[in-house]
């Protein structure tokens, strides 16, 4: 096992924050241990993870094996993303001790969870196109998104407003 990559892992936590407004999102509870896994995604046209991120209550190897999913799992389509294996996983970390092997596994079916969402979101049209650019394109101006003016009660227009998103690491 690749220790200073674990311990960093653990300290800078990528992805791990709850999301605002994730188009899906997915858990899954191990009644071993008691932690929690859950994963948040934002996905754009082509089925494109735009945003992944995750909390969990697990412990550091949780954290870790949580953040290198995320990794994997951004950028990629959300089928490219369910494809993750507990190999691929363990491969980044060089292995996990024999009593820690579960822990891939944990996190990709939450994962899979939120991917599973999703779908089950797109075939029904609750995730619109129009959803999809949106996410797209928030993703490629850092999360700030301008709004069109729009009218006011007294018809005349509003100025544009912008919202920025801050993302925590």
């Amino acid at each position: 096992m690749n220790f200073p990559k674990f311990q960093q892992l653990v300290e800078e936590r990528s992805g791990f924050r709850t999301m605002d407004g994730p188009m899906a999102s997915g858990e899954y509870f191990s009644d071993s241990c008691g932690d929690m896994y859950t994963y948040y995604l934002k996905v754009g046209p082509g089925d494109v993870i735009e945003d992944v991120s995750y909390f969990t209550t697990g412990c550091g190897f949780g954290t870790a094996t949580c953040s290198l999913l995320v990794d994997l799992a951004q950028g990629k389509t959300i089928d490219q993303a369910y494809a993750i294996s507990d190999a691929d996983i363990e491969a980044e970390l060089d292995g996990y001790p024999d009593k820690k092997k579960d822990y891939p596994g944990r996190s990709i079916a939450a994962l899979r969870a939120a991917i599973d969402d999703y779908r089950a979101k797109r075939a029904s049209g609750t995730i619109t196109d129009a959803m999809l650019e949106k996410a797209h394109a928030e993703a490629q101006t850092g999360g700030i998104v301008k709004s069109a003016a729009a009218p006011s009660t007294n018809g005349s227009a509003q100025p544009a407003e912008e919202k920025v998103l801050i993302k925590l690491h």
